[in-house]
């Protein structure tokens, strides 16, 4: 075999090498938003939480290296079709508005929705439990932008109540908490998380029953550029750490019930 032909063939063998090590690097987009429980970001810009040890599990399931890039929540979908990162974990609900331009695994979590408002506020209930919609009219409701409760907001409330959208839930917070909304409406452990367990949360409380609508989704899943098999991989990891306990261990660290719901 000539030099050139050894060169050539090296020359091959460490392109694949690199491909193989390229592919085996599966770069995971999420919000420098804090959505606690499910992501935190530290001070020294540390993923923590229900998502970060999920994505830890998952990885190490499909036995691959998994490396975080921060992406503002009202971009992510853009940058992830752009190919900035590979995958969303970042509680993006399964919805098929979003299923028109990415892939979707299956659920990783499924937790209902509620509305929050101040305990000296009066809000009528139906018969279920739930807030009447129709009976807020003047009300002030805040939601996080880009989100599936700004799109049950604007299907169900435009009509009957002033809708207030925020970059970050963080900041609907403190607009509640300031009087400038009357109500907030996201999901209901992080608004229990990030609101109602913290001292500037004592004056606040649920409001209705926590619910659950179509509009809403079908749980929150990882989302993939259009046909990328990461899909399916994502769906198989899932699924094997539901069944071998690891899912269970992480749901218990933080929270009280199953997150995956029914």
């Amino acid at each position: 075999m000539s030099f050139k032909t050894i060169a050539y063939a090296l020359a091959i063998t460490a392109g694949l090498a690199g491909a193989a090590a390229a592919e085996d690097t599966v770069r995971i987009g999420t919000t420098p938003e804090s959505y606690p429980p499910f992501t935190t970001i530290d001070a020294n810009g540390n993923v923590q939480g229900f998502e970060a040890d999920l994505q830890a599990a998952l990885c190490e399931e499909m036995k691959v290296k998994c490396v975080w890039v921060l992406q503002a929540w009202d971009g992510i979908i853009p940058a992830l079709t752009e190919n900035k990162f590979d995958a969303i974990i970042a509680s993006m609900s399964i919805t098929e508005e979003r299923k028109q331009v990415v892939d979707f695994s299956d659920k990783y979590y499924n937790t209902p929705a509620m509305f929050v408002g101040r305990k000296d506020a009066t809000f009528e209930t139906n018969a279920d439990g739930t807030l009447a919609l129709d009976k807020l009219e003047g009300k002030v409701v805040g939601v996080q932008v880009s989100t599936t409760h700004a799109s049950y907001a604007d299907a169900k409330l435009k009509d009957k109540a002033e809708i207030k959208t925020y970059d970050t839930q963080e900041n609907a917070n403190l607009d509640l908490i300031a009087g400038r909304v009357d109500l907030l409406l996201a999901d209901s452990i992080a608004l229990t998380d990030s609101l109602l367990k913290t001292p500037d949360g004592v004056d606040f409380e649920v409001k209705g029953a926590p619910f659950t609508d179509p509009l809403m989704g079908d749980g929150v899943g990882v989302a993939v550029r259009k046909g990328d098999p990461l899909k399916d991989k994502f769906s198989a990891a899932i699924k094997a750490i539901r069944d071998n306990g690891k899912y269970k261990a992480i749901n218990d660290k933080y929270f009280d019930f199953d997150a995956f719901g029914g």
